[in-house]
């Protein structure tokens, strides 16, 4: 059933009315044994129970989101809703799509017919003695046949116990469409502060200003190459309709060639070309390590020593020291490491080739085709559900020692506490935050550490796939579900051709104020 009627405010009768005014017109489905109907003008279609993401801390009414033609579709399930009995997904389930201001999907156990009902026959709901609760129906419909009586639903009164109120979500989505400045005392607070993107290539870190990373995307599986260029350019490949050099950090620097992983990345850097204009190289790394918020004092220019080493090049400009010095981290320039007459023969020589490669799923970007205004985000997994956060959110990306140290009479969703050069930071199991299922620790899972109004805390998540750049027109408005906690999505990145749904958190909320107060003696201690 494709697109109906056009959809009314009042679900009760005689919405959907046909022609013949004391007619009414109903989608018939199943659910736990019991019959219910909808005013088929509120029906937009009816699907097969599609793919879903799901979202954290919902209600358990809302199976997740899909993607319905480039629209986000929440999915609930009527069994919930109703307080009936749950059933598994067979071939029969279908989601019927009712319009409620924008498209909502209800997952029944199947669908039967559309009926014609004369109002002789829509009787009140308080007549009816069922185990579904009467504030959820507008009235019932005898069965001439003797076959008991059909349940007419309430759209907006299911729909409304899982979701909070759309028109309040939209008015206040209209006055704030974005983040809130940071406060004055916020920046001072930072303004000496850098930000660099640190990977690692032969065991030795390495890392990049954050001003100079355009994206982290995954390594194609098929590189095209190029003939007559330099052994360290690995070919070109294509990112959002233009041709990306390939270069290998590795060949670069005079290392020892190693087998591709999959912890392979290419950190895409943008400089200037010949003309002016900016262009952009991926640069190949043994693996990303963490977004570094690093304190401008122990960022060292390199040593004219070491520089003379370099054959005149300053592909290195700085030394980052951390861990009290310990640990050192190489600086690069971008700009230093190519020439740009050098990348007009790479990209013409790309042209000459035939140009494009397809991409598995795992070479895929962020970016969608969509242009116009775009943020960068930091992209992690829960449990194989992508979330983004805004990179400026991110203070810096930690590895999770081997062991925390617990804190006694703490609040059980604090997992303990890790030493940050000196300062004593709380970590939180953001599987746990969000009711996820616990796993083991791994070496790929990594502490995500966030400033929650002036404080600083961290998460442990499964793992930091990429930074990439979202358009702001591939992002919806994230459902407006009930309750304070529910806010922590704050939209959904709808990349339709790469077929990913990326939730998008607002960092500010996740923890609320009796937690956040929790936390505070462990900071100040």
């Amino acid at each position: 059933m494709t697109d109906a009627i056009n959809s009314a405010a009042d679900d009760r009768p005689p919405v959907g009315s046909d022609a013949r005014a004391d007619l009414c017109q109903f989608v018939i489905f199943h659910s736990a044994g019991e019959r219910f109907a909808v005013p088929l003008a509120r029906v937009k279609e009816i699907i097969r129970v599609p793919e879903v993401v799901r979202m954290p801390l919902s209600p358990a009414a809302l199976l997740g989101l899909a993607n319905l033609r480039g629209t986000v579709l929440p999915v609930l399930d009527l069994r919930s809703i109703s307080g009936l009995p749950a059933v598994l997904v067979d071939e029969a389930s279908r989601v019927v799509v009712l319009d409620h201001g924008h498209p909502v999907g209800l997952m029944v156990d199947r669908v039967a017919n559309v009926v014609s009902v004369e109002r002789a026959r829509i009787e009140p709901a308080e007549r009816l003695n069922a185990a579904v609760d009467d504030a959820l129906l507008t009235g019932m419909i005898k069965d001439e046949a003797g076959g008991g009586v059909i349940m007419i639903l309430d759209v907006a009164a299911a729909i409304g116990r899982t979701f909070a109120a759309i028109d309040a979500a939209v008015r206040e989505a209209a006055a704030a469409p974005g983040r809130a400045p940071p406060e004055a005392d916020a920046a001072l607070t930072v303004a000496d502060e850098d930000q660099l993107v640190s990977f690692e290539v032969d065991g030795q870190e390495y890392a990049f200003p954050i001003a100079e990373v355009q994206e982290i995307v995954q390594l194609p599986a098929a590189i095209t190459q190029v003939p007559g260029v330099p052994a360290h350019v690995l070919g070109v490949t294509t990112l959002r309709d233009r041709l990306l050099p390939l270069v290998s950090l590795r060949a670069l620097f005079g290392l020892a060639p190693a087998a591709r992983t999959e912890t392979n990345k290419v950190v895409v850097v943008s400089l200037a070309g010949r003309d002016g204009a900016a262009t952009s190289v991926g640069v190949v790394m043994d693996k990303v390590n963490a977004v570094l918020r690093v304190d401008r004092a122990a960022v060292e220019p390199l040593p004219a020593t070491l520089a003379r080493g370099q054959a005149g090049r300053r592909d290195i400009r700085a030394i980052c020291r951390l861990d009290g010095g310990r640990r050192l981290v190489s600086v690069l320039s971008a700009e230093a490491m190519f020439d740009p007459a050098e990348l007009a023969t790479w990209h013409a020589g790309g042209d000459a080739t035939g140009g494009t490669v397809e991409q598995d799923r795992e070479g895929e970007t962020v970016m969608s085709d969509a242009r116009g205004e775009e943020s960068q985000y930091v992209i992690f997994r829960l449990m194989g559900e992508e979330y983004g956060v805004p990179v400026e959110a991110v203070q810096e990306i930690v590895r999770v020692p081997e062991q925390l140290t617990y804190v006694p009479r703490t609040p059980s969703f604090i997992e303990g506490v890790i030493n940050l050069r000196g300062t004593v930071l709380p970590v939180i199991d953001q599987r746990r935050r969000f009711g996820l299922a616990e796993t083991a620790r791994s070496d790929r899972q990594r502490i995500m550490v966030y400033t929650v109004r002036q404080q600083q805390i961290g998460f442990i998540v499964d793992s930091v796939s990429e930074v990439g750049r979202i358009p702001a027109a591939a992002i919806a408005q994230a459902p407006a579900l009930a309750g304070e906690r529910a806010k922590v999505v704050r939209g959904i990145a709808n990349l339709t051709a790469q077929q990913r749904m990326i939730q998008l958190l607002d960092v500010d909320c996740l923890v609320d104020a009796s937690e956040e107060a929790a936390l505070q003696p462990l900071t100040a201690a």
